[in-house]
């Protein structure tokens, strides 16, 4: 397998959220090459659905898209923190509710091409109401939505978020089965 191998390695940018780095590499035919990499904490989101067939969504405006977004429970897992306890936080601050069943579904990453972010996806239900917390820049509208309007939703591009896209026709699978 071909590989690229690091030479030298800069910090351009160090963020809250993001670093951005410019690496000289060696590829693979020997000539050299730049490669520009967005480090980001890994993430969870979760596709969180009812008894009654229903998913859990968040509505937010995103600044970088410009627009209101619908889209799974989400965030960044903190340094020493496990995926699936991040997922349980993530789902009760942004949603207000705990699930009694938790299923790993996958990891994937968002954008390989030139970012570390993987994102763990998970499928959680028996669902209890509790309190919502979301964090002090979030501005969120929790809406129930049944899978598979949600699933049309993703058809007809209301739903353009690629981690909820991934996770509503991964947790069908999981779900049907």
């Amino acid at each position: 397998m071909a590989t690229e191998k690091t030479m030298t390695s800069e910090t351009v940018f160090h963020g809250k959220i993001i670093n951005v780095r410019r690496d000289d590499v060696l590829l693979p035919d020997g000539r050299p090459g730049t490669r520009e990499v967005v480090g980001s904490a890994d993430a969870v989101a979760v596709v969180a659905v009812t008894e009654n067939r229903e998913v859990l969504m968040v509505s937010q405006y995103r600044y970088p898209a410009g627009k209101e977004m619908l889209e799974i429970p989400a965030g960044k897992i903190e340094p020493g923190e496990q995926a699936l306890e991040c997922a349980q936080r993530e789902l009760e601050e942004e949603t207000g509710y705990r699930a009694g069943n938790w299923r790993d579904l996958y990891r994937f990453y968002t954008s390989p091409g030139f970012c570390t972010e993987q994102i763990h996806l998970y499928l959680a239900y028996d669902l209890t109401a509790h309190n919502q917390n979301p964090d002090q820049d979030e501005f969120i509208e929790v809406i129930k939505i049944p899978l598979e309007k949600a699933l049309q939703m993703v058809e007809s591009n209301e739903i353009c978020d690629a981690k909820t896209i991934t996770g509503l026709l991964a947790a069908v699978r999981y779900i049907e089965k």
